[in-house]
């Protein structure tokens, strides 16, 4: 069994602010390390229940974060950046499930440790169709599209909400519960781990049991949606070919499959910023 391990940091146990996870700060290279720790203890419970091929992509920021030489030697890794599927590199490579490590919530959730969707000065809210989606609800659509479930999930309170409404049955890890969104009631790193191990192991002993999480799956084709922060953003997003502007900050498309939605919702979001 191919497993796929799709990793942020933003939902990494102790991480309440941007600083301890902007690449080039101490706190980084803290939390970085926390970050490969916590991909390390759902490789190990996966594996446990019988994986025997993992891939990790990091999908945080550059996809620079994930330490290399402490990762468990039995996955890959992809890094680095722009990568063709971005945070679900690898996705297209006969994968037959996957985990989210380390997720956040879409942005304009309440107590949610920094609630964003994709760029925090970029994007206000995305809609697939008619779904009101963050970070998790794109790349599980996109897996969807290769028909794979998402078994798994890790971060805060808020994000396992979040998941478990477009995902049923998936397996939520909670590893910190928000005060604020830069305040949080978090889990000790280690304790954390703990939990993401056993999670991992009965998330993939439920999909081999036929009890796991459905593939989620968007109509096609499919309406982005994508509001953004300011009109100035609008003005460069309606640049990109095939997208209309509705309102002083509010732009459509149309795409065939979700894999062209991934594209183009990319290049928005890149052009804009």
């Amino acid at each position: 069994m191919k497993l796929l391990i799709a990793a942020d940091m933003e939902g990494v146990s102790g991480v309440v602010n941007w600083e301890q996870v902007k690449p080039g700060t101490s706190e980084w290279q803290r939390f970085r390390r926390i970050m490969t720790e916590d991909v390390n203890a759902a490789i190990s419970g996966a594996m446990e229940s019988g994986v025997d091929e993992v891939i990790v992509s990091d999908g945080h920021w550059n996809g620079d974060n994930i330490m290399i030489d402490l990762l468990d030697p039995r996955a890959r890794l992809n890094c680095g950046s722009p990568k063709p599927y971005s945070m679900l590199q690898g996705i297209d490579q006969d994968v037959d499930v996957a985990f989210f490590i380390g997720y956040h919530a879409r942005v304009g959730t309440q107590l949610a440790i920094l609630d964003h969707t994709w760029s925090n000065i970029v994007v206000g809210n995305v809609w697939l169709n008619d779904y009101l989606v963050g970070e998790t609800g794109l790349n599980a659509a996109l897996a969807g599209h290769f028909n794979v479930p998402i078994l798994m999930i890790s971060g805060d309170l808020a994000v396992n909400h979040e998941a478990k409404e477009l995902i049923p049955r998936i397996q939520s890890v909670v590893v910190k519960q928000a005060n604020s969104r830069f305040s949080a009631d978090c889990l000790h790193p280690k304790e954390a781990q703990n939990l993401i191990r056993e999670g991992a192991r009965l998330a993939i002993q439920a999909y081999q049991n036929g009890e796991g999480s459905p593939v989620f799956k968007v109509k096609q084709p499919i309406q982005g949606k994508v509001e953004l922060k300011s009109t100035e953003l609008a003005d460069r997003a309606q640049i990109v070919p095939g997208v209309q502007r509705i309102s002083a900050r509010d732009i459509v498309f149309q795409s065939e499959d979700m894999p062209a939605a991934y594209r183009t919702f990319r290049t928005v979001v890149g052009l804009a910023g």
